[in-house]
């Protein structure tokens, strides 16, 4: 009797043991779906713009947050509009954590688009949302450390013309490192995914 005690309780170790390999084996584990800049992740390029109060905003001023960095412009028919909304759904999809996510605007239009206009339009999407404009001279050092293509496009439209531009969310870390971006068609999932990764 004691001999058929021990060997149902080994057995039953030995399928919880063999239970817990599978489970690591087949387990896929969590991973970011954005696409990952290379480790070392490279430091997010500084800049500095006045906000629409007429004071500087820094990018390493968001050190402890994690920035998600968008460049558009306020005239803009369909991608700007769609992607900062699909920004709010993210940060509406993690509201204990919101906060630790700063959506910054920075345009691509500086002829028609002002630091409070920038501020004034992606405050539409959602209030902490950052907007930022400057001088044709200050921004396109920024875009091209950000690798931002951008061209003016003779529109017969009322707008006059549009603006050609990067459609890429760059994802900077708490660290201020460059960690991921995502092209225009990312589903709001896979941004959510990976921000809840990193705010773990």
């Amino acid at each position: 009797m004691d001999k058929k005690i021990l060997w149902i309780g080994f057995s039953s170790l030995a399928v919880v043991i063999i239970a817990m390999v599978l489970t690591l084996l087949l387990t896929k584990p969590a991973s970011f779906r954005g696409a990952a800049y290379g480790e070392p992740y490279p430091t997010a390029p500084d800049f500095e713009l006045l906000d629409a109060n007429g004071k500087p905003f820094r990018l390493s001023d968001q050190s402890g947050k994690i920035v998600l960095l968008f460049f558009g412009y306020t005239a803009c028919p369909d991608v700007c509009p769609t992607t900062l909304a699909e920004l709010n759904m993210a940060l509406n999809a993690i509201p204990a954590k919101a906060e630790s996510v700063q959506v910054v605007f920075v345009s691509v239009d500086p002829d028609r688009d002002t630091p409070p206009k920038a501020q004034e339009y992606a405050g539409r999407f959602n209030s902490s949302f950052i907007g930022l404009s400057g001088s044709q001279e200050e921004l396109e050092k920024i875009w091209n450390d950000y690798g931002v293509f951008r061209e003016i496009v003779q529109s017969e439209s009322s707008m006059g013309y549009l603006v050609s531009h990067t459609a890429r969310v760059t994802l900077i870390d708490a660290d201020g490192n460059l960690r991921l971006s995502y092209s225009f068609d990312t589903p709001v999932k896979d941004i959510v995914n990976d921000l809840e990764l990193l705010l773990k």
